[in-house]
Parts: C-alpha cells; structure tokens; sequence
C-alpha cells in the first residue's frame, strides 16, 4: 500500500500513474494541481492534436470526443476518492458507477486545456458521488454528477 502522505499537490504525471491503473492512449489527466482531502480536486489535461482520437473525429474539424472528456472528468475523480480513502491504494480499482446531470457546454479542441474540477458530494465505503465541471478558458464546457465504486 503508498502512504498517503506522500501525495502532496501538485501531483504529476509520475505520481498519477502511481495511483491510477490506465496507460496510454488512455491516460486522461496530466497534472492535479490541488486537492482537498474528502473535499475536491484540481486536474489538468492538456489537449493536443496528437491525440489519437482526432484522427478520426473529426478529420478538418477536431473536436476531443465528450466521452472522453468525461472520462478524464471521471479520472480525477477516482483521484479524489484514492486520496481521500488511500486504504484502498494498490488494494481495490475505483470504477465508474454512473453520470447523472450530464451537460455538455462548449467544444474541446487541440491546443485548449482542460481543468477538471471535482467535489465530493458524499463518500460511503463503497460509493462514491461527486460534482464534477470541465472548463477552458475559465469557461464551462462540460458538467456532471458521477458515481463511482471500489471493487
């Protein structure tokens, strides 16, 4: 099991893949920047048109699929819940449960960057609800409620 203590924000890459099981292509987050223990959290992802997605969505018109902007929404969450349970480091996977709420706001292009904000609205022992937003340019692009286990 890591010891919580040696997660202090910002937490990079490194650390990231540390906490979490997905690799590339399928890493979604780049940087947390803050976090709260129990509360919220700050992640980054940089979008660039080196992305594999972009090859065919859309070819002359890339826009960074709302799947997987929800996908990194739902990675910085499984962050907040490993960092406010690090019981569960190296112990159980955090999983996705459900969406609630999902709006998308504005589209996401090669060259923008994405800060996922996320707050806890509760924390059981197995299930986990939180508040997340997606914004660019201090803009909100995308919003949801997600819900996610440890199993």
């Amino acid at each position: 099991m890591t010891d919580i203590k040696s997660y202090e924000a910002p937490i990079d890459i490194q650390g990231i893949l540390e906490l979490l099981p997905h690799r590339y292509p399928f890493i979604l987050v780049d940087r947390i920047l803050d976090f709260d223990k129990g509360k919220n959290i700050t992640g980054l992802k940089n979008v660039s048109m080196g992305e594999p997605f972009f090859q065919g969505h859309f070819p002359g018109e890339p826009v960074m699929p709302g799947v997987l902007i929800l996908e990194g929404m739902a990675q910085v969450g499984g962050l907040l819940a490993y960092l406010s349970a690090p019981e569960m480091i190296g112990e159980k996977l955090v999983y996705f449960a459900g969406l609630d709420k999902v709006r998308f706001r504005k589209v996401v292009r090669p060259g923008d960057q994405l800060i996922f904000k996320l707050e806890m609205i509760r924390q059981k022992v197995k299930l986990t609800k939180m508040s997340g937003k997606a914004y660019v340019n201090d803009e909100l692009v995308t919003e949801a409620e997600l819900m996610a286990t440890f199993a």
